[in-house]
This record gives C-alpha cells, sequence and structure tokens, in this order.
C-alpha cells in the first residue's frame, strides 16, 4: 500500500505528526501521483469511520478498513479524511490492483522542511 495526500502541503503535515522536524532527514523526496478521472475511487466518509478515529494511538478499526480494502482489491485508490484536517483528504494506492499501472507517478523531486520548522 502507498500511501500518499491530496496536496503536498499535506502530505508535509501527515509525515511530520510523526517526527519532530529537527530529525526529518535531509535527503527526502516528493514524487506527484495523478489519478486519471476514469479511475474508480473507493470512498470513505467520516461518518464510515469508528467515533474515535482521530484519538492516537488510532484505532485498531483504521488499519482494519485498510487492510480489507488492500485484500478485495476493490479499485487501485481509496480516499480517505485526513486525520490532522479532516476537511482534506488522504489517497492509499493499492499496487497489487489492475487499475494501478493507470495511475501516473513523476519524478521524484527533492523536498526540504523549511528551517524555521528546525526550532
Amino acid at each position: 500500500m502507498v500511501y500518499t495526500s491530496q496536496s503536498l502541503a499535506l502530505a508535509a503535515l501527515e509525515y511530520l505528526v510523526h517526527l519532530d522536524a529537527i530529525d526529518a532527514p535531509d535527503d527526502l523526496v516528493s514524487v506527484s501521483a495523478e489519478i486519471p478521472g476514469s479511475l474508480r475511487i473507493v470512498t470513505i466518509r467520516i461518518e464510515d469511520l469508528p467515533p474515535r478515529w482521530r484519538s492516537y494511538p488510532a484505532p485498531e478499526e483504521l488499519a482494519a478498513l485498510g487492510t480489507d480494502w488492500v485484500d478485495r482489491r476493490t479499485s487501485a485508490a481509496l480516499r480517505v479524511p485526513s486525520v490532522i484536517v479532516p476537511s482534506e483528504h488522504n489517497y492509499l494506492l493499492n499496487p497489487s490492483h489492475a487499475d494501478f499501472p493507470r495511475i501516473q507517478l513523476g519524478d521524484a523531486r527533492r523536498f526540504s522542511f523549511d528551517t524555521r520548522l528546525r526550532r
């Protein structure tokens, strides 16, 4: 499973929430992914999530939703609300799905956090 975000800014927040900015490696890269409009995307809405979905640590039911989606291979992409910014979305990509090759991946680009975040 490949974990992505709808924007680079959200991806950066999702990364930082698990790590102190001071510990961010110097060799980070970002890779864009373009999901064709004709590709089926399964969406999980906030209403579909367990009541404590924004708790830390995350409830086991969240991981089970993703694992079930991967195992069922119902789509190459799963759209889920971000815990950090619930009005924005993360996308899980399933390389095992037959439609995965239709997702166009961009070139890796060097990425670094603003030095002010390292204070």
